[in-house]
């Protein structure tokens, strides 16, 4: 058994002469809460992207469990556990919530290569969708087109298809992004609501979320991680504070930066 559900090991991504990440290691424990935050332009998609096979490392590796799967597609990585969200959600709007996660169940299962028949004959699919329908809040609408929800739970239909292919990982790159505070904060709820036992690593930029979710959190600056720690740890590091939060210094004049992460 791995010690750890998901690592990166000295990871190094460069475009041309540019280096956007510059030495990346990373442990991720079964059923983590992990937050992976910093200014922008250090690096945070492209790390995503580089464990989940978006993009191709220079020099480094990804393991799974243990296994190394950095030469492994993106959909073979998925089929293994690693699941991630998008900033921007990629969903199939002229459907109903309900047929875009059962479509993600059928794909899972095989049964969506039995397209002439109707989703009814799937008893067991349509059963799975909406148990994650349910376990989301998104009961009530599953009839609506996506279209017509509002964009926070858009959001949530989209972590409800990640969810319906069984990650071991889940990586949510900003999923509040966008969202109104009292959708965001309905969000985050459902976020905390997901199986204790399920690894998510979480992008994001607001403070006040990222201490609700986290237990641990990791700072990326120019593409290297400053610094891993729980929040509090975290927020008590002057480096942290001047580099991430734009030259603030810990002690006085902090107390709102202090309350949020402590």
């Amino acid at each position: 058994m791995a010690d750890f559900i998901l690592e990166a090991k000295g990871l190094h991504k460069r475009f041309g002469s540019l280096v956007v990440t510059n030495g990346v290691s990373l442990q991720v424990q079964t059923g983590a809460r992990m937050a992976l935050i910093g200014p922008n332009g250090a690096g945070k998609s492209t790390l995503v992207g580089l464990l989940t096979g978006q993009l191709v490392p220079n020099e480094g590796r990804v393991l799974l469990q243990g296994q190394d799967v950095t030469g492994l597609a993106p959909e073979r990585r998925t089929k293994r556990g690693l699941v991630r969200t998008f900033q921007i959600n990629n969903l199939f709007r002229g459907l109903t919530v309900l047929e875009n996660v059962y479509l993600a169940v059928s794909e899972r299962t095989g049964t969506a290569r039995a397209f002439w028949r109707p989703a009814a004959a799937h008893a067991e699919v349509l059963d799975e969708a909406n148990a994650v329908l349910e376990q989301l809040g998104l009961a009530d609408v599953r009839h609506e087109k996506v279209s017509a929800l509002a964009y926070g739970q858009q959001r949530l239909v989209e972590i409800a298809i990640a969810l319906s292919l069984r990650p071991k990982v889940l990586l949510l790159d900003e999923p509040a992004a966008g969202i109104p505070s009292l959708q965001a904060g309905l969000l985050m709820e459902a976020i905390q609501r997901l199986p204790s036992d399920l690894a998510i690593v979480m992008i994001e930029h607001d403070m006040e979320l990222v201490r609700r979710f986290a237990s641990e959190i990791t700072v990326l600056v120019a593409g290297a991680v400053l610094a891993t720690g729980t929040p509090r740890d975290i927020m008590a590091r002057e480096d942290v504070l001047r580099v991430y939060l734009g030259g603030l210094h810990a002690g006085a004049g902090n107390n709102k930066v202090d309350t949020c992460l402590s």
